[in-house]
């Protein structure tokens, strides 16, 4: 973002967020977490990707009546599935053994068998824990009602960072290389927690990078 550009991000709200949600986001003054759209399936809102020992794992948060035309806020997490027991050894299958797990594990597993009832609650505790830990600092809001276009003050990234398309034109992101726990290859824009495991306190300075290249 350059230095005259717009200084709120308008964004959807992600589970576990990937490195591109936050390069995008992180020179801004503000965000506001569009919190009157309809639930989106096949989406960010409630998946993420890792780098597992044999391949990239999807980790999916079943909803209650995700066919539905709900709010986001509004869209129940469905736990008559053990999810969270499986997605918790999945990222210590992956990172257990990450230089800086046991410095930012406790977060993650506290946060994610809490078991809160709505899938938006959830993934907000998880995005201050990132900001947190990426030490981001923002002010943070909600929107009020949904407009189609918002204010022309507003950098508007709803629906632009997404599993099922590449947004590299619209959101400048030019992923930069770091180690990770398995494969001779990099595997670019996994989730955050993928960067924060690997490289700790240099993560910051990898997306201010991947933003800016």
């Amino acid at each position: 973002m350059e230095e005259n550009a717009k200084k709120t991000v308008l964004i959807d709200l992600h589970y576990l967020p990937c490195t591109q949600f936050f390069s995008a986001v992180l020179e801004a003054d503000a965000l506001m977490l569009e919190s009157h759209e309809h639930y989106i399936k096949q989406s960010y809102r409630n998946r993420c990707y890792l780098l597992g020992a044999n391949q990239v794992e999807m980790l999916i948060v079943p909803v209650v009546d995700g066919n539905k035309k709900i709010l986001v806020k509004d869209i129940r997490i469905d736990y008559q599935q053990r999810w969270y027991d499986n997605h918790w050894r999945t990222i210590r299958a992956a990172y257990g053994k990450s230089p800086f797990f046991e410095f930012f594990g406790d977060y993650f597993q506290n946060t994610i068998q809490k078991k809160p009832t709505f899938l938006w609650d959830l993934n907000f505790e998880l995005l201050t824990i990132c900001l947190k830990l990426l030490q981001i600092n923002k002010t943070i809001s909600l929107t009020e009602n949904y407009e189609k276009q918002p204010d022309s003050s507003i950098y508007d990234l709803r629906g632009l960072i997404t599993p099922k398309k590449a947004s590299e034109n619209a959101i400048p992101f030019h992923p930069v290389a770091y180690q990770q726990n398995f494969g001779s290859e990099f595997v670019p824009n996994l989730s955050v927690i993928d960067l924060l495991f690997c490289r700790g306190n240099q993560s910051l300075g990898i997306l201010k990078k991947s933003a800016r290249n």
